[in-house]
């Protein structure tokens, strides 16, 4: 994974030119990066379901390790 802070921007870039290039429409553009951060989303939330909360026991745990 690239740590450069310019990489974003230019895969943004580079992915709107070659849309426009194969004639998507700005408003079709503005519908894909959409459908994209849906995505995104909803791959935050499912990793987030994942993370099991800690329970009261397992604090106390913890602390007493501390």
């Amino acid at each position: 994974m690239s740590t450069d802070k310019q990489a974003p921007r230019i895969l943004a870039r580079t992915f709107f030119t070659q849309l426009r290039a194969s004639g998507y429409t700005p408003t079709q553009i503005i519908g894909i990066a959409t459908e994209l951060l849906d995505l995104v989303t909803e791959d935050i939330k499912g990793a987030d379901k994942s993370v099991v909360p800690p329970t009261p026991d397992s604090q106390a745990d913890f602390r007493r390790e501390a």
